[in-house]
C-alpha cells in the first residue's frame, strides 16, 4: 500500500480530493432551497446522495490502484458486449428524463448507462490500439472504431445528443492520437474518419426528425436573455443573472439568489453560475485553474506511460474530462448549444461520479505501472 501511494501523481491526487470536497460543499449550497421547495425533501436530501455516490468513487478508484492495467484486455470485451446490451435494452425499460429514455430505476436510484459507456469505450480502445505497435493497414486503424460507432448510435437514438457527441469527441482524440505510419492511405482514411465523426454530429444536431420540440429548441441559443419567457432562454439567462450578481468576490458562501427556483438545475448542469454568484469570478477562475492543473497532469501521466496502451488510458481520460468542461460552460455561457452534462468532480450526479473517480484511479494506476517500470 505505501508503495503505491509513494509512486501515484501527488499533484494529481491533491487537486482532485480539494474538487471532489468543493463539489460536495457546492451541491449542498446549491440544491438545499430546491430539495425542500421543489422536492419536498430536506436540504441534505441531494448532499447525502452525492456523498454516498462520491465515497464509493473513491473506493473503487483504491481498488483499481491494484489492478494491473494489462488484466483489462479481457475484461474490456466483456463490458463492450454488456454496455450494448444495457443501451439497446434502454429502449424498452428505461425511464424519460428530460425527454430523452437515458436512465434505470434500480433499488430506487437512477443509473445512466451511457456515462459508463464512455468509461467502457476509453478501455475498450486503449486494449484494441494498445496492442499494435504500428498500424499500417486499414483494418488495424478502423476495425476497433465498430462497436464505438455502435454505441455512438444507440445513445444518439436515446436521444441524448451531448453524450453522444462527447463519446465521438473521446474516439476522435485516441484516434488523432494514435502513432500511424508514414502511409499516405492511412492518413488520408484517417483524417476522413475524423470528418465523418464531425458530419455524424453535425446531422444529428441540426437534422429535426432525430430530435425533440424540446432538444430542437436547444439549438436556439444565441441572445438568451432575449427570449427570457421561452424555454430557450429562461435558463441560460438566469445563469448569465447569477455570474452577474457575483461580481468580483461573490455574495458569499450559501447566499445565492438565482438558487431560490430561478434557476433550474442549480445542483447540476448549471452548478458553475452558482459557484461564481457565491464565491465570485475569483472562486470560478480558481475552479478553472485546477481543471488546467488536473489535465495537465494527466498529460503528462499520458506522455510518460510505459506502453501505448497505458497512453491512451490517460488520454482518453484526458478527453473526457475536457469535453465536459468544455461542453457544460460552453453552453451555459450561449457559446454552443446547452445539451445538459455535468461539471467534473462538482456538479450532481453519481453515475458520473463514480466514472470519474473511477478513470482517475486508473490513470493513477497507470503513473504507478510507469514508475515501477523505471524503477523509481
Amino acid at each position: 500500500m505505501k508503495d503505491k501511494l509513494r509512486k501515484i501523481d501527488k499533484p494529481l491526487l491533491i487537486v482532485t480530493m480539494i474538487m471532489v470536497v468543493f463539489g460536495l460543499i457546492m451541491v449542498f449550497s446549491s440544491s438545499s432551497v430546491a430539495a425542500v421547495l421543489q422536492y419536498n425533501q430536506t436540504e441534505f436530501f441531494f448532499f447525502k446522495k452525492q456523498l454516498i455516490t462520491t465515497i464509493i468513487g473513491l473506493i473503487i478508484s483504491i481498488i483499481v490502484l491494484f489492478f494491473p492495467t494489462k488484466n483489462y484486455s479481457f475484461l474490456s470485451r466483456i463490458l463492450l458486449v454488456l454496455i450494448i446490451i444495457v443501451l439497446i435494452s434502454l429502449k424498452t425499460y428505461g425511464t424519460v428524463t428530460n425527454s430523452a429514455k437515458s436512465w434505470f430505476r434500480v433499488l430506487g436510484m437512477s443509473i445512466q448507462p451511457s456515462e459508463f459507456a464512455k468509461t467502457v469505450i476509453i478501455i475498450y480502445l486503449a486494449c484494441a490500439y494498445g496492442n499494435r505497435k504500428k498500424f499500417k493497414t486499414v483494418s488495424d486503424l478502423f476495425i476497433p472504431l465498430v462497436p464505438c460507432v455502435a454505441i455512438f448510435g444507440f445513445v444518439a437514438l436515446e436521444p441524448d445528443l451531448g453524450t453522444a457527441a462527447i463519446i465521438a469527441a473521446i474516439c476522435a482524440f485516441i484516434f488523432f492520437a494514435l502513432p500511424i505510419s508514414k502511409n499516405k492511405t492511412i492518413h488520408s482514411l484517417r483524417l476522413l474518419g475524423v470528418v465523418g465523426i464531425v458530419a455524424s454530429i453535425l446531422f444529428l444536431n441540426f437534422n429535426s426528425e432525430f430530435l425533440t420540440d424540446t432538444q430542437a429548441n436547444r439549438f436556439n441559443y444565441k441572445s438568451p436573455c432575449s427570449r427570457y419567457l421561452e424555454e430557450t432562454g429562461y435558463q441560460v439567462c438566469n445563469g448569465y443573472i447569477a455570474i452577474h450578481n457575483g461580481g468580483l468576490f461573490g455574495s458569499g458562501l450559501g447566499n445565492s439568489v438565482q438558487k431560490y427556483l430561478y434557476l433550474p438545475e442549480s445542483h447540476t448542469d448549471f452548478i458553475f453560475p452558482i459557484i461564481v454568484e457565491e464565491l465570485g469570478y475569483v472562486g470560478g477562475a480558481l475552479v478553472l485553474i485546477g481543471y488546467v492543473i488536473i489535465l495537465y497532469r494527466i498529460l503528462v501521466i499520458a506522455r510518460n506511460a510505459n506502453n501505448l496502451r497505458n497512453s491512451i488510458i490517460a488520454f482518453g481520460t484526458f478527453a473526457y474530462i475536457l469535453m465536459h468542461i468544455f461542453v457544460n460552460i460552453g453552453g451555459l455561457l450561449a457559446l454552443i448549444p446547452l445539451t445538459g452534462v455535468p461539471l467534473p468532480f462538482i456538479s450532481y450526479g453519481g453515475s458520473f461520479m463514480i466514472n470519474i473517480l473511477f478513470l482517475v484511479g486508473l490513470v493513477q494506476r497507470v503513473a504507478i505501472e510507469s514508475k515501477s517500470k523505471k524503477g523509481v
